[in-house]
């Protein structure tokens, strides 16, 4: 019964040991906000130049429609820059070193050289200068405050409809699907999987086997790709093709691609590509497809 009591009372005393210290890092934690924040300069509540810098950036007409649709990527970088200075950690949190590990992307053939940012990864690595031409509205077609969720968010919002930053139906989809081999005839299985019986030195891109004059043969006729880099590419590599068609995939869905005619197009459609349209959507045709 005493041993009971002793130990009671130690576990009272420790828990009080504790709060005492919990009490005096909370207090220290706090003087070292407090005191970085009355060392940061402060900005006069009348300066309308220093308070509303920022609402007049996001009200700019450059993130609305029609001017979104005619920004260029230097108009967008002039706020935006940091998007493309940012590099990836050359250590994680763990101590891996980038040089020491495979990057998912990485795995094709069509990457090269070290790890990148998603940003410069679309938009300045040698691949994706050769083959796209993408621009930042590409994906961002801009963001009206007003269609942000309401705030504050536990109010009943009614019929609201949060509007996506980024559509990735409509982009990144187009890209980054699954490899859809069940419609595809003569697979039965992933390219992963079906490449090796289609592929030899004479051979380096078993996607030609069919697509060359067959199926699909006018393709990438659109303005965010360089068709014909394309073409030149995928002489020598199936992973030009695939890294755009299941390769690189984020979803378990694939992109419903426009089946533009090509020459002796089979009258019949699949049932699965009935739905799908025949041009390519306005926004992305380039002159030579209109």
């Amino acid at each position: 019964m005493e041993r009971g009591k002793s130990l009671t009372i130690r576990s009272q005393r420790f828990l009080f040991a504790v709060s005492v210290l919990i009490l005096i890092a909370g207090g220290f934690f706090a003087w070292e906000v407090s005191a970085e924040s009355a060392s940061r300069p402060r900005a006069d509540a009348n300066d309308v130049d220093a308070v509303g810098q920022y609402d007049r950036a996001r009200w700019d007409l450059i993130h609305f429609s029609p001017d979104i649709e005619k920004a260029s990527n230097d108009q967008c970088l002039m706020c935006h820059q940091e998007i493309m200075d940012r590099r990836v950690r050359q250590t994680s949190v763990a101590g891996l070193k980038a040089e020491d590990s495979l990057a998912w992307y990485q795995t094709l053939d069509t990457y090269a050289g070290e790890q990148d940012t998603f940003h410069r990864r679309h938009l300045t690595t040698p691949f994706a200068q050769q083959v796209m031409n993408l621009k930042c509205t590409f994906c961002h077609l801009g963001n009206d405050p007003r269609e942000e969720a309401p705030q504050p968010s536990g109010q009943d919002a009614g019929k609201f409809t949060l509007r996506k930053s980024v559509n990735p139906e409509q982009t990144c989809l187009m890209c980054h699907g699954r490899f859809p081999f069940e419609v595809m005839e003569g697979l039965t299985g992933p390219w992963s999987e079906a490449r090796a019986d289609m592929e030899g030195d004479d051979t380096p891109n078993g996607c030609m086997t069919c697509h060359a004059e067959t199926f699909r043969t006018v393709r990438h006729q659109v303005n965010y790709l360089n068709a014909d880099a394309i073409e030149e590419a995928a002489k020598t590599s199936s992973d030009v093709c695939y890294g755009c068609h299941g390769g690189r995939s984020w979803y378990r869905i694939s992109y419903p691609y426009p089946r533009h005619p090509w020459p002796d197009m089979p009258a019949d459609v699949p049932d699965w590509a009935k739905s799908r349209p025949t041009v390519s959507s306005e926004r992305f045709l380039n002159n030579t497809a209109k």
